[in-house]
């Protein structure tokens, strides 16, 4: 089936888990900087007089510091840390 139930999950932990991290490596070769940037309409397609390729970055990490200001930086951290305080995540 398509989803993922509970009744299924309880039966068959093993083979479910396996199910889930099969799906979860799916969307991660899909999503893929590679991938997404090797698309056809990412190559060739222009938008308001902008290659598409000003779109897109190198995905590095650390590679921020070559688009934002050190203040641009800070307003993101605080928006971050006060939308997802008390989420648990620490940063």
């Amino acid at each position: 089936s398509t989803f993922m139930r509970y009744e299924e999950m309880k039966a068959e932990p093993r083979g479910q888990i396996k199910r889930l991290a099969d799906f979860l490596d799916k969307v991660l070769d899909l999503c893929s900087l590679r991938n997404l940037s090797g698309l056809e309409i990412n190559r060739t397609g222009k938008s308001y007089n902008s290659d598409n390729k000003d779109f897109f970055r190198k995905g590095e990490v650390g590679d921020s510091k070559n688009y934002l200001t050190p203040e641009m930086e800070n307003k993101i951290d605080m928006i971050i840390q006060e939308k997802l305080q008390g989420s648990g995540l620490k940063f």
